[in-house]
């Protein structure tokens, strides 16, 4: 159940990032509430996780799906370049994360 608690944890850390865009530098007040509120969530959800996964992988995992996730939301909602050297690390990313949830005891 860790597992889950930890990938949903790294969703709503890509959720706040997104809103925390959208509140444009905490300007706008629904953003800016609802990214508050999703930081608390992503937190909430990685703790959970904490109880049995290590530190370290769980915080490389918690981080990697959230910078993944708000890198592709980048490049599909915000329109951002999608050069292939960033795509390519960005895969590196990804390969990073499965391989920590892989390697996991």
């Amino acid at each position: 159940m860790q597992w889950f608690y930890l990938v949903i944890a790294g969703l709503f850390e890509v959720a706040w990032a997104v809103c925390l865009k959208l509140s444009q530098s905490f300007s706008r007040p629904v953003a800016s509430v609802a990214t508050v509120i999703l930081m608390i969530a992503s937190f909430y959800f990685l703790s959970l996780a904490l109880k049995s996964i290590p530190l370290g992988t769980a915080y490389a995992i918690w981080t990697g799906i959230g910078a993944a996730g708000v890198a592709l939301i980048g490049v599909f909602v915000f329109h951002e370049p999608a050069q292939p050297l960033r795509i390519f690390f960005l895969l590196l990313v990804i390969a990073g994360v499965i391989g920590l949830k892989l390697s996991a005891s």
